[in-house]
């Protein structure tokens, strides 16, 4: 029986523990043993979990970023035991995600998977991968990770640090990363893609796979409890909302619609609902799926004003659930919809996004079409059955 081991922060919570938990899945129908390792937030897994977890390496790990930007490079006893349950577990493929955001240390792991010759898979939901700090280098329409990271213009976001490292980290990511033989590089949009292609990572393989999400989860309704006539329903969704997720823009949009458009935002920490102005609703994290799949089956409209986005979750969702998407254009988040399903706007033009919802209010997109597309295209048991595809194709190699 085959193994695979998947390595990401999360396991089974947020977007990118939920692709790996069906990917596990996936794997699992097909014969496979499937474990992931993970830092925090999870919830019950179909795989194997291991939390890497020490008692003090979060937080060492945090103010060795914020002190000298060494994010990925602390957590060295943490990194060292999940190197042991490897060797004892002996994985076939290594599915990398998310081994960023201050839990693991990716010098100790790629110094030992490129004296092995296991088969490594990394899933690109971001780009930290192959800059010297940034997760998103759009926002300052960055150009240095194409030739070498220096003078970062995103040293004061996140993961904010006083000082700039950049380029020694860029530098430390080309040795490690390119030197992985047995890597294979998986965007999660066509957009990424392409950045990838133009990155020091640009001579491995390259296979871009897209996400998925659970149709029989996400499906449309034909009443809803919160449904109401008297109003058009807009909806923003979003695990964390930041000023890059647009989170001031909707407090701009909500300035130029009328009290008939009431706007939802779902996924707000409590000290964000404390600040809403008059006419928003806000919505903390919810508690399940199907809490938030009647909130998207209330609503006529998703918007997406994001910043910075590889290939957003929430669209998908919402297409599932029958109701259509407006995007900014950013990153990978048009690739989600077409004519039919949605509408894409210039980045933080808020005129345009106020427009674009009385637009659809006005001439309402087919919920069907909505639902066909996410069925078409977005399917997690087709999606994610290119992954198995994929570790067949390696392991045969």
């Amino acid at each position: 029986m085959p193994k695979l081991l998947q390595i990401n922060v999360s396991a089974n919570f947020g977007s990118t523990g939920k692709i790996a938990e069906s990917i596990g899945i996936a794997a699992i129908n097909h014969g496979w043993e499937s474990y992931i390792a993970f830092r925090r937030n999870f919830n019950p897994s179909k795989s194997k979990l291991i939390q890497v977890s020490g008692k003090y390496g979060k937080h060492i790990h945090y103010l060795g970023n914020y002190f000298f930007d060494k994010e990925g490079l602390y957590s060295c006893s943490d990194t060292k035991r999940l190197i042991k349950r490897i060797d004892k577990i002996k994985p076939d493929i290594v599915h990398l995600h998310n081994i960023h955001d201050h839990w693991l240390n990716y010098k100790i792991l790629f110094e030992y998977l490129n004296n092995t010759d296991i088969k490594v898979v990394w899933t690109f939901h971001d780009c930290w991968a192959f800059t010297g700090h940034c997760f998103h280098f759009v926002t300052k329409d960055c150009q240095r990770w194409k030739t070498g990271c220096h003078d970062c213009p995103l040293q004061h976001e996140y993961p904010k640090t006083l000082v700039d490292r950049s380029k020694k980290n860029y530098a430390l990511k080309k040795k490690l990363f390119g030197g992985c033989k047995n890597l294979t590089i998986v965007p999660c949009s066509d957009w990424m893609g392409n950045f990838v292609r133009d990155s020091f990572l640009r001579d491995k393989k390259i296979r871009v796979i897209k996400n998925g999400i659970d149709l029989n989860a996400f499906k449309p309704s034909s009443s809803s409890y919160l449904a109401r006539k008297d109003t058009f329903n807009v909806i923003a969704v979003s695990n964390v909302w930041t000023k890059e997720k647009g989170f001031e823009d909707i407090f701009q949009l909500r300035e130029m619609l009328s009290e008939e458009y009431v706007i939802t935002i779902v996924g707000l920490s409590e000290e964000q609902t404390k600040i809403l102005p008059k006419g928003i609703t806000g919505i903390q994290r919810t508690k399940n799926v199907q809490e938030l799949v009647e909130l998207y089956r209330a609503s006529d409209v998703l918007i997406n004003p994001t910043y910075a986005d590889t290939f957003p979750t929430v669209n998908l969702e919402a297409l599932a659930c029958g109701i259509p998407v407006i995007t900014y254009r950013t990153g990978g988040s048009p690739e989600s919809v077409d004519k039919k399903t949605g509408l894409v706007i210039k980045q933080g033009d808020v005129k345009e996004l106020s427009s674009a919802i009385m637009h659809l209010k006005k001439n309402p997109l087919s919920s069907e079409d909505c639902r066909k597309r996410a069925e078409t295209f977005f399917d997690k048991e087709k999606c994610f059955e290119e992954y198995v595809r994929l570790y067949e194709e390696l392991l045969e190699q």
